[in-house]
């Protein structure tokens, strides 16, 4: 399947949409990796995988958008398998992606912490132990599935350098809580790691975090663009049914102006995430990419509440679990105005105020 035809992307799309269809929920992972083989996409062929790239993922992702489905296709085939890839490990790569590709081992990648997810923000300590290390600090919003991961790699500090370093547990950590407080549809586990043994797979952490949140970013806006878009199916599908005054609530002008303004934000979204994808995810499209569709799919999910009335802040309503994943994605990974930053002094200019 060759990632420069649209025909064949459509045709994974439709497959993906086929499978969330028939498998809602969690149960869709196992005819996901199985079936469509989508973990395998951006997997070189030599470790088991498609050996396609990041315009094949966005295709699935945007899928996964549509459908708010709660897969760990992010954590584990997006994070984990991009940070093994960018590290450069021949042997790391050789133990894992095989069974990352196929679906049968699910990644989670240890990143955010506390203060947020820049390099400068992490301080979890990484310490000799032995012909390894032990790793010591609290990660959290790691992409998750609903149980505990089957390999778990974690972004921690040499404590005598300094110097962040990408790290394999080689030992299960002290603690894994999965939570989903404010949106169900997306696992986010909190990990907390005391002496946690470890395998060093990188130890310039600093460049595969910087390769890793490309890769993320392009694939979380794809998801951002693929869930407003259905958002906007949603509404304006209500807008033509709902009746008020004699006639749809659809054919005021009012309502058609917001309608309007709605789609021009879903293009431009969708428009920035197929572009970040088709160039494989360089700094400045990544970074445009996410703060755009983070705003577009917030706005997006606000005015679906906001136009279906009393009915769109009911739990019998999917309108609430739109705007949740909006507002929790467009935090994940960064939010939106820390991309803007990073846009900007990729493009040599300076944000005023």
């Amino acid at each position: 399947m060759s990632g420069t035809d649209p025909r064949e992307l459509a045709e994974l799309g439709s497959a993906v949409r086929a499978v969330l269809a028939r498998h809602p929920g969690h149960a869709a992972w196992a005819p996901l990796t199985a079936q469509v083989g989508a973990a395998a996409l951006a997997v070189p062929q030599e470790y088991g995988g498609l050996g396609l790239g990041a315009a094949e993922v966005g295709v699935v992702m945007a899928e996964l958008g549509r459908a708010l489905s709660p897969v760990p296709y992010l954590g584990s085939a997006v994070l984990t398998a991009g940070a093994l890839l960018a590290a450069g490990d021949p042997g790391a790569c050789a133990r894992h992606l095989p069974g990352l590709a196929e679906g049968s081992v699910v990644g989670a990648l240890a990143w955010a912490e506390t203060p947020g997810w820049e390099a400068a923000d992490l301080t979890a300590r990484a310490e000799p132990a032995g012909a390894g290390w032990q790793l010591t600090g609290a990660k959290r919003y790691v992409p998750a599935g609903p149980a505990e991961p089957g390999l778990v790699l974690a972004f921690a500090r040499a404590a005598d350098s300094g110097r962040l370093g990408l790290f394999e547990l080689t030992a299960a950590p002290a603690g894994f809580t999965v939570r989903s407080a404010l949106d169900r549809t997306r696992p986010l586990a909190e990990l907390t790691l005391e002496r946690t043994p470890a395998r060093l797979i990188s130890p310039d952490g600093a460049a595969v975090l910087a390769r890793v949140r490309d890769l993320g970013c392009t694939a979380l806006a794809a998801e951002q663009a693929g869930a407003a878009t259905r958002a906007l199916e949603v509404t304006v599908r209500y807008a033509k049914d709902r009746i008020q005054f004699g006639r749809p609530i659809g054919s005021f002008q009012a309502v058609k102006h917001r309608l309007a303004d709605l789609h021009t934000a879903v293009e431009t979204a969708r428009a920035l995430a197929r572009a970040a994808a088709a160039a494989e995810a360089p700094p400045p499209l990544a970074a445009a990419a996410k703060s755009a569709c983070s705003q577009a799919f917030s706005y997006v999910a606000g005015e679906m509440i906001q136009l279906h009335g009393g009915i769109g802040i009911t739990w019998e309503h999917e309108a609430h679990e739109f705007f949740k994943r909006a507002h929790g994605s467009a935090l994940l990974l960064g939010a939106p105005a820390t991309h803007r930053a990073r846009l900007a002094a990729d493009l040599g200019f300076t944000l005023a105020g």
